[in-house]
């Protein structure tokens, strides 16, 4: 049995609070990730086409407030 294949018999044997918690443990744990990513990827200048698409736009008047 692999290593994936062992946590997810672990996990079907899990009571409906236990897999509760490991749900938003998990869920918590991925939105960290995504918001170590986001960060890097700034620093990196990675997402700076953003920027300056937002700056086209609101130059040339097409931004709607929110």
């Amino acid at each position: 049995m692999t290593k994936i294949e062992h946590i997810k018999a672990e996990i079907e044997a899990l009571t409906q609070d236990e897999f509760i918690q490991l749900r938003a443990w998990f869920a918590e744990k991925d939105w960290l990730r995504w918001d170590r990513q986001i960060e890097a990827d700034v620093a990196a200048g990675k997402l700076d086409f953003l920027l300056e698409e937002a700056m086209i736009a609101k130059a040339q008047g097409e931004l709607q407030d929110l």
